[in-house]
């Protein structure tokens, strides 16, 4: 069954046709129980997670979490940095996100500038 709404952004009006997906003549969704995740450690903030570690826990790469625009670099090669620290300002959707170290580390290389556009998984940062 097809539900039409009339939808305005921006002062614009649009009709829109939104289709309901389902077993017909279900009261209520149904609620499916999932599997219980085995141990897992906390979860680390979305700068983190896009640092991809190295089987020997030693080296890691930042990578850009999202498509955006480097601000500024806060570090420099050979720069000592502790899990936490500003790696760098990244803009993305008019918002500066600071990109923070996964780890405790040295600063290997540092794969973007200042100006420069990354994708979501680009390489910035080296870490050893």
């Amino acid at each position: 069954m097809v539900k039409k709404y009339r939808v305005t952004v921006n002062g614009q009006s649009y009709d829109v046709g939104v289709e309901e997906i389902g077993t017909a003549g279900s009261a209520a969704p149904q609620m499916v129980a999932a599997p219980a995740p085995a141990a897992q450690t906390p979860a680390a903030a979305p700068a983190a997670s896009a640092a991809a570690p190295a089987a020997s826990g030693g080296a890691a790469t930042v990578k850009a979490p999202m498509p955006g625009t480097v601000l500024s670099l806060k570090v420099a090669a050979g720069q000592a940095v502790r899990r936490g620290d500003v790696l760098l300002i990244l803009e993305a959707m008019k918002m500066e996100n600071e990109i923070t170290s996964p780890s405790d580390g040295v600063v290997a290389a540092i794969r973007v500038q200042s100006g420069s556009t990354v994708n979501t998984g680009d390489p910035m940062v080296d870490l050893s």
